[in-house]
């Protein structure tokens, strides 16, 4: 059954928001964890966050999707593609002053400090100590979405909208990369599992230049390249049947500890997100419960691997209730820096994009001279 792209971004939004509300409640837990206090992670449950004293209700989403909220409202009020100064503009004025430590991490806060002068939006990112962290390829959605079907246009907005997260070129945002153009290949009329992960592969091979070899450009292990990685984590978990099989691959390989935000650097958690993205094969429920019980990272894996997911195969497997209640949790969020429903972020998106393909339209009918 064909699947209509406004479904698509739906479907996208979904997933992003719905994984990442599920999978913040074990968030850091191992995946051992995970299996004795609830067996299977099924279900959207209340958490603690930030040792704050806030009991968050089931389906509150966390700092990544309040990051991607703020990037969602630039977009709908330009109505097209948008650089680092239009979304700077928003943090300016929609973060509330108690949202670092209260729903963003702390750093963010001074991010936003330095967003309130006149230093220049494009050079924010480079004072954040987090360089390789997931922190813009968790939130990056909507870029995907604005782009749908441009793979060079969510590119290039990552590398410029990111700017404001992390140093130019950094590893963070070449990761960032894989997410916005597996969601724009996933939106393509057409698409697959695997024609999506093609796209992500050939439009992000680099190789790392080693000194003293004569073929110069190569990559020697998997991890120097982005592709080699997923490549790696493809393959190695290729004949797992479930999460349960995926976890136990993934353990000997991603297990560090003993340093700021150990379990979140982008190459990690971008792989598991692809790995899972292609176990679900559409599935939007099977991607979200897959993700939240692998451990470690568990909202930002669910977040990369149901977004991508849902703007594969929209959300016909996702349980009705589970749209509701996170719904819900946003309308009683203390911090966040606003209360869209799932569905008004997404034909927020998606009005933006038919906006931009009519401005691309009349240019065209302008400009199209014999």
């Amino acid at each position: 059954m064909s699947i209509t792209l406004r479904e698509k971004f739906f479907g996208c939004i979904c997933g992003a928001h719905i994984g990442s509300a599920m999978g913040a409640a074990v968030e850091g837990w191992s995946y051992k964890d995970i299996e004795k206090k609830y067996g299977t992670l099924d279900r959207l449950v209340a958490y603690e966050h930030y040792d704050n004293g806030w009991l968050r209700e089931p389906g509150t989403t966390e700092d990544g999707i309040d990051r991607q909220k703020l990037i969602i409202t630039a977009i709908i009020e330009k109505g097209d593609r948008v650089n680092a100064e239009d979304v700077r503009r928003i943090w300016c004025r929609d973060i509330r002053p108690d949202a670092p430590g209260g729903v963003s991490e702390p750093f963010e806060g001074e991010l936003l400090a330095m967003a309130k002068t006149k230093i220049p939006a494009r050079d924010l990112g480079r004072y954040c100590d987090y360089a390789g962290l997931n922190s813009f390829a968790r939130a990056c959605h909507p870029i995907g979405l604005i782009n749908a079907g441009d793979i060079r246009g969510a590119i290039d907005d990552v590398f410029e909208v990111g700017q404001l997260y992390q140093t130019t070129n950094s590893r963070g945002l070449k990761w960032a990369c894989v997410t916005a153009v597996g969601i724009a290949a996933a939106t393509l009329p057409g698409a697959t599992t695997d024609s999506v992960i093609q796209a992500i592969m050939g439009n992000l091979n680099e190789r790392a230049y080693v000194p003293g070899r004569e073929d110069g450009w190569y990559a020697e292990y998997a991890g120097v390249n982005i592709v080699d990685e997923l490549e790696a984590g493809l393959k190695l978990t290729a004949d797992c049947r479930d999460f349960r099989d995926m976890r136990e691959a993934f353990d000997p390989v991603y297990n560090g500890y003993g340093m700021p935000y150990c379990m979140s650097y982008a190459n990690e958690v971008v792989t598991k997100g692809v790995c899972v993205f292609k176990l679900a094969d559409g599935d939007l429920k099977k991607a979200i419960i897959t993700a939240v019980n692998l451990g470690r990272d568990t909202d930002c894996i669910a977040a990369i691997a149901a977004g991508l997911t849902g703007a594969l195969g929209g959300t016909s497997t996702l349980p009705p209730e589970w749209i509701e209640q996170v719904d819900y949790a946003t309308s009683v969020h203390r911090y966040t820096n606003n209360k869209r429903t799932l569905r008004e972020s997404a034909d927020g998106l998606y009005n933006a994009f038919k906006k931009r393909l009519e401005r691309m339209r009349r240019y065209i009918d302008l400009m199209d001279i014999e």
